[in-house]
């Protein structure tokens, strides 16, 4: 004789949790098993990886695509981009003043003239590179980046952007000038 759900074959009743009782007829809908099904807890591993990627490659294509237009279009002949309205207005170069100057040089490979652009620019290239890549990692391996800076470090990054700014409109740091 074939046990029915719910008994053991000595003939004693053996309980089952609810979910694994849901069937036909009985209101609940019985979960399935396997990867990604509902009831599982688990995600498709392939699917999964695809769709955490998404973003820090939607990301590094925006900013290729970013980068390969400023390389194709140079900024030092005028008429292509908008100038600085910082600039334009008062005369004084703001910390981004040359960033696109900054950029085509460092798209053709000219790191010199990339920092003698705009160093904080050029140091901010790398600085997204390394970030990236973390990114990048985290969401292969399922972790959340999560960079928390304490308010001392954005302080700090003001601080440094306002030197900058005030130094490159002086003349003994005409070097960091555009």
């Amino acid at each position: 004789m074939v046990p029915r759900s719910g008994q053991a074959r000595s003939g004693t009743a053996q309980v089952e949790p609810p979910a694994a009782q849901a069937g036909p007829g009985t209101g609940q809908v019985k979960p399935r098993t396997g990867w990604g099904e509902p009831g599982t807890g688990q995600a498709r591993p392939r699917a999964g990886r695809l769709r955490r990627l998404a973003t820090p490659l939607g990301i590094l294509a925006t900013v290729t695509a970013a980068f390969a237009y400023v390389g194709t279009v140079d900024p030092n002949e005028p008429g292509h981009y908008p100038v600085c309205p910082l600039l334009k207005i008062t005369g004084a170069f703001c910390p981004g003043c040359g960033g696109l100057r900054s950029a085509h040089a460092f798209i053709h490979g000219d790191l010199g003239a990339a920092f003698s652009a705009n160093a904080i620019a050029t140091t901010g290239y790398f600085l997204f590179a390394a970030v990236w890549i973390l990114w990048l990692v985290r969401a292969w391996r399922g972790q959340p980046l999560r960079i928390a800076l304490a308010p001392a470090w954005w302080w700090s990054i003001g601080a440094l952007l306002l030197a900058f700014t005030v130094v490159r409109n002086l003349p003994f740091g005409s070097a960091l000038a555009p």
